[in-house]
């Protein structure tokens, strides 16, 4: 009788049969490998247009929403940070890609989102709440430094509130103690994130298992990962600078190299990994209407046959 394997997933912990993954020192020298790979992804699978199509509705209602009130002024650096901290989440699709082409599969946009057919799927749901409650505590604290500094008035203009933040001793401390906070909470982050988003779909883990295999990453490599982080933050600044055009190019080559940054830093497993696809639809008649709906999914394969 053939001996079947069952594992259990939930959100926060999964039974992985092959134990604890093993993180592994890298040295700097890696990162310029894990950039060259992720940029081969990129040209091998160009997603320019896709970010092009995402950025600039998102960039233009935000910037058309500061241009008529302007009590969202003072966040708009907080949003923009907090966008470059859930960014390991909004990229899945592009890991999921790099995995595809490691293995030979069709790398085609519609397999970006195979991800949510993955045992995994809740956990990664999971970890990309937990992003988001980070931002939103992130830019709530962002948004009280302010009031505490200026008060609830409202900036006249642009201008006017770059000038305050620059020439008053309450911009100067909005600054400094900001972007200290923000440091902190992008180390979080990156503590968190790292390579946990990869190794959920890379491998049977639970939550609880990548957040805690990406902070050891972290700890064992805290040169190399604090520049990593370093080098995104500069990439998305750079890129965000002509209007925007560039995180067309940056993003998804960051979001392949991170997936490589992930197989350099996580040792590979040398069990079987993980398959998930969509479920095939049966085909469906109008005249078994509603009744197909609720009809057991044994029957319904029944009927396919």
């Amino acid at each position: 009788m053939a001996q079947s394997h069952t594992i259990h997933y939930d959100i926060i912990t999964a039974a992985e049969p092959h134990g604890t993954p093993v993180v592994r020192s890298i040295s700097i020298a890696d990162l310029r490998e894990v950039i060259s790979k992720g940029i081969d992804d990129f040209w091998a699978m160009p997603t320019h247009v896709v970010f092009l199509a995402l950025i600039y509705p998102v960039a233009g209602l935000l910037l058309g929403r500061a241009m008529f009130a302007y009590e969202l002024v003072p966040l708009l650096y907080p949003i923009a940070a907090g966008l470059a901290f859930i960014g390991p989440f909004l990229v899945i699709g592009l890991y999921e890609l790099s995995r595809r082409r490691e293995l030979g599969r069709d790398t085609s946009w519609r397999h970006a989102f195979d991800f949510i057919h993955s045992p995994s799927f809740p956990a990664i749901m999971g970890l990309g709440m937990l992003l988001l409650a980070i931002v939103a505590v992130w830019i709530s604290i962002a948004s009280s430094l302010f009031v505490a500094n200026f008060g609830y008035r409202e900036p006249i203009s642009i201008a006017a509130f770059v000038s305050d933040l620059l020439n008053t001793p309450q911009g100067h401390n909005v600054m400094i103690v900001g972007n200290a906070i923000g440091l902190v909470f992008a180390i979080i982050v990156l503590s968190l994130s790292v390579v946990s988003f990869p190794l959920l779909l890379d491998r049977n883990v639970g939550l609880s298992t990548a957040l805690a295999t990406s902070v050891r990453a972290v700890l064992k490599n805290p040169v190399p990962m604090l520049l990593w982080g370093l080098i995104v933050l500069v990439a998305l600044v750079l890129g965000a600078i002509p209007f925007l055009m560039g995180l067309a190019l940056v993003v998804p080559v960051l979001g392949h190299s991170t997936w490589h940054l992930y197989r350099k830093v996580v040792e590979p497993d040398d069990g079987h990994r993980p398959e998930y696809h969509p479920k095939p639809r049966g085909r469906r008649y109008a005249a078994e209407f509603p009744a197909s709906l609720f009809a057991p999914a044994s029957l319904k394969d029944s009927k396919e046959d």
